[in-house]
């Protein structure tokens, strides 16, 4: 029997959910967005549905809101597909779709299942999962003590600063210090914990351009890229899962624009990989530093040959991390002549 395809739509309280079954697209309702609103979103569904039918869930990633939901959809072995926000949104206008409330979301949600059919995902390993985590709590951290050391600053300017108020900045700059220590540590003992990790950081570092502070964001990247295209994904799919993909605008001989890239994909990665090219294009002979400079010779503008380098970056880490095995500078090399 075909599929029916649950769309949700996901806020930090609550979730706005319908489904569609190939004739038509019925909305269940809103749900708490907890353990006992799943519970009675899928008793909802059940009531509704012929029994034994295969429930596929098309929902949009919300920073971390959906997480437990999907979570839970996993754990009833739903399939579970992850679209692109915009590319939901582009697929709508397409459609003649123009509204947007969370109902309408979730609708709109269903019906892109009912018709595009998008491929599931496999939800990432919990030492993954623990891993993204930690680093998404780091950077939260190193934006909390950007904000202090700002704010510290601007007090220090003013020509009689209140001493409580520096007092009370200072002591939260100290336990925010702490706080990121701690999490810095965290993340060491984890890699240790499991070695695979930690073996496949190390490899990374030797693609050119990658370092430290990027290495560990990359690699869940890549594991996310793994886990949505189930293992079958390859390095087109991934640059524009990433929003590295070019686009060109062009209509016949009087519409012409310079070419983009798409920016559909992770903001966070692109900025990453962006300064990844930056720094790595400081190096004195690399496979990279002669790829950009190649570009260069060809009268590439030098933002244009900065993104490509971004793009060959994430290519060339991708090869190290489904093969396993150490980056070759002499066959890249010879790939960007």
């Amino acid at each position: 029997m075909d599929n029916i395809y649950l769309g949700v739509d996901v806020s930090k309280d609550r979730l706005d959910a319908a489904f569609a079954d190939g004739r038509a697209v019925e909305t269940l309702g809103s749900f708490p967005n907890s353990s006992k609103g799943f519970a009675l979103l899928k008793r909802r569904l059940m009531e509704k549905i012929e029994p034994n039918r295969q429930v596929h869930l098309v929902i949009e990633p919300t920073g971390s809101y959906h997480l437990s939901f999907v979570a839970f959809a996993h754990h009833q072995r739903w399939p579970v597909s992850l679209p692109n926000p915009q590319v939901v949104r582009e697929w709508a206008r397409g459609q003649g779709q123009r509204a947007k409330t969370d109902q309408v979301d979730a609708r709109l949600l269903a019906s892109y299942g009912i018709k595009e059919e998008p491929h599931s995902q496999q939800p990432l390993s919990p030492e993954v999962e623990a891993l993204d985590e930690l680093l998404h709590r780091q950077e939260d951290l190193k934006k909390m003590l950007r904000q202090e050391r700002n704010r510290l600053h601007s007090l220090q300017r003013r020509p009689h600063p209140s001493p409580a108020v520096v007092d009370s900045v200072e002591a939260l700059m100290g336990m925010l210090e702490q706080a990121l220590v701690e999490v810095e540590e965290a993340i060491q003992e984890h890699l240790k914990e499991f070695p695979l990790l930690d073996r496949q950081r190390r490899l990374l570092l030797r693609v050119p351009g990658i370092g430290d502070k990027s290495v560990l964001p990359i690699l869940v990247f890549l594991y996310r890229w793994d886990a949505r295209t189930s293992g079958l994904g390859d390095a087109k799919g991934l640059t524009a899962f990433a929003g590295l993909d070019p686009v060109v605008h062009s209509s016949g001989s009087s519409v012409f624009k310079q070419p983009s890239i798409s920016k559909m994909g992770d903001a966070d990665i692109r900025s990453r990989l962006f300064l990844c090219a930056l720094g790595g294009n400081h190096a004195k002979d690399t496979p990279l530093t002669r790829f950009y400079q190649r570009l260069v010779a060809r009268h590439k503008p030098k933002m244009v040959a900065l993104v490509a380098s971004a793009r060959k970056i994430l290519v060339w880490a991708f090869a190290v991390f489904r093969s396993g095995e150490p980056f070759d500078p002499a066959l890249a090399m010879a790939k960007t002549r």
